[in-house]
């Protein structure tokens, strides 16, 4: 007969929240792992009960168990929805140790408690998208491994509770470490972690049910709190948080520094863009995102000696990878500023002395060489930002956003740019030579994760003008075009032959030669201007900058929804564009297409559009 009596040394365990595990319930579905949780419980001392195919594999491993129809006297009934569900199992499961009637009560009905709990739960989920009948994912809805995942989960000041394969592991160290007893913070951890699943699973079999009758369906999407943000969006705006969503993986880890809420944004989406860009292209590629849009994206693919001047990186070590950065930043430098890096790839030590030597908050990419980290974390007096982006990680099928108390869902854009949307060519012009087909697609995977309305040119192998968040397409052409017409004069004679003070910053650099080529200064700001240069230099005149834009050609375009007028083509043609992808699909086709064949320009319906908001 079970009497309860607890020794000096189990009264000091349990005044210090420690609870000795004596006794063990192990049922699960998912049995990865049992074997060995089974022989490490039976070494320390434990009692396994378990039902079942649970209890015919451990025996079948030569582990001694006690099933679960000794304790009940009753038999597994009804095809196995009945096994555990019975006092015998749920008393020893429920009653609080600390309270001396339980206690009593379990003695006087001869029911002995049970301390730990192993169980998950059958998968109901995977019938369902294995497509089964009804009856077939019915019988998969689990209802006595809940029961008992929730009974020792409330109870967990005296049960503790496993409902992952993941969790054994820590539980036997912590044992093994304690006298054989689990702290009461590994057992209300384990709580937790039981309640979310059993939440997730019975918000998973409600949502079925909807869709299995009239009822509206039912969306429910867990989180799990990773840590908090700085703010989010705004200073003023706090608590913020990044969690991640409940079953899947983290898409990138932290290595360095503290995240805000707008770097995960350019984060997220720029790590995206590269990974897109290097699977279509098979070449390094980067990307410079500022507040959600690309400042600049390129590919790894080699720069004149002329460029690396113009780029400020003659002399300097240039990997594939450094010469796609080195592409990306300088595409737009002045709003590149105070950016947010992504790398496809590894980033090697010649990438880590580009970035070093710019403004940036932070990057992503697959992985660091050991001495790039100690650059880059050194930056910043040690708090730059660096995560290394999770190559495996798959994102749930569907988006959710929530906007003033209202939940908005779609399925995430999975699209993938290919060299197929470039064959359907709607004009006379048919050619689209292989290094603007690149182009093509460098800016078309540009403006996928770039804020609408948004147009972006390329050349060469990387980005050089985008035109983000405009409600009209035709002011997308000319803001985007206006900074091709930049990063082309940066090119120019006169431009590249300034005479800088020798103590002048790279920044000020930067923003003294586009002072030069927009020559829009105030008097006040001209005279600071001049300050920074040996000698004040003679500016462009309109007849030299008309001859340098005659010089700018073969410049590919795309749109992220198609032109609905030629106005667009008719703009197009002052920057240079040769080449152009779009959807297609507006009512004045016809007329975009013979404003291309006035310009003799290739153009391609991809019949993709690509909005992102």
């Amino acid at each position: 007969k079970f009497t309860f009596s607890a020794t000096e040394e189990q009264d000091k365990m349990a005044d210090e929240g420690r609870i000795p595990i004596k006794r063990a319930l192990v049922s699960v579905f998912d049995k990865e792992g049992i074997e060995d949780l089974a022989a490490a419980l039976k070494d320390l001392g434990v009692s396994v009960i378990s039902t079942g195919g649970t209890a015919k594999k451990l025996a079948a491993a030569g582990l001694e168990v006690i099933e679960v129809e000794s304790i009940t006297k009753w038999p597994e009934m009804l095809g196995g929805r009945v096994k555990t569900l019975h006092p015998a199992i749920h008393g020893g499961l429920l009653a609080n140790r600390a309270d001396p009637s339980h206690m009593k009560t379990l003695q006087d009905l001869e029911v002995e408690p049970i301390d730990l709990v192993v169980c998950n739960l059958y998968q109901f989920e995977k019938a369902v998208a294995e497509g089964k009948p009804f009856e077939g994912c019915i019988e998969m809805i689990d209802i006595g491994g809940p029961t008992m995942v929730r009974a020792a989960a409330k109870n967990c000041d005296s049960v503790a509770i496993a409902t992952s394969p993941s969790q054994y592991g820590a539980i036997i160290a912590e044992m093994k470490a304690n006298g054989g007893a689990l702290s009461r913070t590994t057992r209300r951890g384990l709580a937790r972690s039981a309640f979310a699943l059993t939440a997730r699973y019975d918000a998973a079999v409600a949502g079925y049910f909807c869709d299995q009758t009239d009822a509206p369906p039912l969306r429910t999407r867990q989180y799990l709190e990773e840590g908090p943000l700085r703010y989010g969006v705004n200073p003023h705006q706090k608590p913020a948080a990044l969690s991640r969503v409940v079953g899947y993986d983290m898409p990138f880890e932290v290595l360095n520094g503290a995240a805000g809420y707008t770097n995960l944004m350019d984060a997220l989406n720029s790590w995206q863009l590269v990974r897109e860009l290097e699977a279509a292209l098979g070449l390094p590629a980067a990307a410079s995102f500022k507040h959600v849009s690309p400042a600049g994206a390129a590919v790894g693919v080699p720069l004149s000696d002329e460029m690396l001047q113009v780029y400020e990186a003659t002399g300097m070590e240039l990997t594939p990878t450094a010469l796609a950065y080195l592409r990306a930043r300088n595409a737009d430098p002045m709003s590149s500023f105070g950016d947010f890096i992504a790398i496809s790839g590894v980033v090697d030590v010649a990438t880590a002395k580009l970035i070093k030597r710019e403004v940036s908050d932070g990057i992503i990419a697959l992985n660091y060489e050991p001495e790039a980290l100690a650059i880059l974390t050194a930056k910043k007096g040690g708090k730059y930002l660096v995560l290394k982006g999770n190559p495996e990680f798959v994102p749930p099928v569907d988006e959710f956003k929530e906007v003033y108390g209202v939940g908005i869902s779609q399925k995430r854009n999975d699209a993938l740019i290919t060299k197929e949307h470039l064959t359907k060519v709607v004009t006379k012009e048919k050619s689209i030579p292989d290094a603007a087909a690149r182009d093509l697609l460098i800016a078309t995977i540009a403006v996928k994760y770039t804020q609408s309305n948004s147009v972006c040119f390329a050349a060469g192998g990387q980005v050089v003008g985008v035109g983000a968040g405009q409600q009209s397409r035709v002011d997308c052409v000319k803001l985007a075009g206006r900074k091709v017409l930049m990063w082309h004069l940066r090119q120019h004679p006169k431009v590249m032959a300034l005479k800088f003070k020798a103590d002048v910053k790279r920044v000020d650099r930067v923003n003294a030669r586009v002072a030069y080529i927009l020559d829009d200064m105030t008097e006040p700001e001209r005279k600071l201007w001049e300050g920074l240069f040996d000698e004040v230099p003679a500016m462009l005149t309109e007849a030299e900058r008309k001859e340098w834009y005659g010089k700018l050609t073969d410049v590919a375009l795309s749109s992220d929804a198609f032109f609905p007028f030629r106005d667009n083509i008719d703009q197009a043609t002052k920057f240079g564009v040769k080449y152009i992808l779009q959807p297609g699909g507006s009512n004045n086709d016809e007329i975009v297409i013979e404003a291309c064949d006035n310009y003799g320009m290739a153009m391609a319906f991809s019949g993709l559009r690509l909005f992102h908001h």
